[in-house]
């Protein structure tokens, strides 16, 4: 796939990119791995990213643990070693996501992972909110005239500004999405307002990462126009690993996913409402109220309300219209139910 390629999809007017994240649930296993794959191309996602973890080029002895959660890891540093693949093996794990129709991605945590991602012909990087003090990676990445998103999990406002601005010197396609490194996120804290902020203090296309373990969230800013959603995917929640909590299902992507086409469409698609209506004539006249006799009525009978009935269907004199038929004397005699029609009086 070419850039041109990616750049479409990725930035394609009016679609929202779904980014299925698999990060760290796979928990070492490669056939996990290649699973979530299938997982993510089955519930009609655009993309499918992993993150691609060296130990030995990112982190030390000394890394404290986010969460301690691992049974098996005594340091941080042993469990990003456990999280490591080779490259014989993202290149499988890349092969199949373009087997499936997904655009691959993974993000880098430093200048020997960017290598690796490079050589598999990776077309557009995530950058997780922890590496955007990372320099020399991103310039790096900056010379690779690739797409960018840009995550703001940890981030203040000056600290993006800095690496928007150093992509956009590159004439970078660039997304930013508002992220809070919460997890679960709650729904006070996942901040649907700062995707506006960056998109008139950035300029550039927006979305959300999401955190919350729902669909909800995604839905809500797709119904503000944001062009990428990123979420933690897992088989069950109760699957073991540090960001189960904070991810949905298969099945929820799924629902994700027909969800925000149909928010699309919605958008994509404003209705002139009178002109709508005019072509719900034939509904209208089902639906709508006609004025009937109420009851038998002699000729020449002097019109009053207690004489008039209000029915469907609407072909008739229309019900907002009563008070013109208020006083008026009948030419005929009429039975109950009869539609009047100006024909009827004198």
């Amino acid at each position: 796939m070419s850039n041109n390629t990616i750049i479409s999809n990725f930035f394609e007017p009016n679609k929202c990119f779904i980014i299925a994240e698999v990060a760290q649930a796979h928990d070492g296993s490669l056939g996990y791995a290649h699973s979530f794959i299938d997982l993510a191309a089955d519930s009609g996602a655009d993309a499918i990213k992993f993150q691609t973890h060296i130990a030995d080029e990112e982190s030390t002895l000394e890394e404290p643990w986010r969460v301690k959660f691992s049974y098996e890891d005594d340091t941080r540093f042993d469990y990003w070693q456990r999280m490591e693949f080779t490259f014989e093996q993202w290149q499988g794990l890349k092969k199949h996501a373009d087997e499936k129709g997904l655009i691959f991605m993974s993000s880098p945590f430093s200048l020997k992972s960017v290598e690796w991602l490079e050589r598999l012909d990776m077309e557009a990087y995530k950058i997780a909110s922890g590496e955007l003090t990372n320099a020399p990676m991103l310039e790096k990445i900056y010379t690779l005239n690739k797409p960018i998103i840009f995550s703001s999990g940890m981030s203040e406002i000056q600290e993006l500004e800095v690496v928007v601005n150093q992509a956009k010197s590159h004439n970078l396609p660039i997304a930013v999405l508002q992220c809070t490194s919460s997890y679960p996120t709650p729904p006070e804290k996942v901040g649907l307002n700062v995707m506006q902020l960056y998109k008139e203090k950035f300029g550039t296309k927006v979305g959300l990462s999401d955190h919350s373990g729902t669909i909800f969230p995604s839905l809500a800013a797709t119904t503000l126009g944001c062009d990428v959603i990123e979420v933690h995917i897992t088989f069950d929640k109760k699957m073991f690993g540090p960001d189960t909590i904070a991810s949905i299902t298969g099945n929820e992507l799924k629902e994700l996913v027909k969800g925000v086409r149909f928010i699309e469409q919605m958008r994509n698609n404003p209705i002139e409402k009178d002109s709508f209506a005019k072509q719900m004539g034939n509904m209208r006249s089902l639906f709508n109220k006609s004025i009937v006799a109420y009851r038998d009525l002699p000729e020449g009978t002097i019109i009053e309300l207690e004489h008039l009935g209000f029915k469907k269907p609407g072909h008739g004199i229309s019900a907002q219209n009563y008070k013109d038929l208020l006083g008026k004397k009948l030419n005929k005699t009429i039975v109950k139910n009869h539609f009047f029609s100006v024909e009827d009086f004198n």
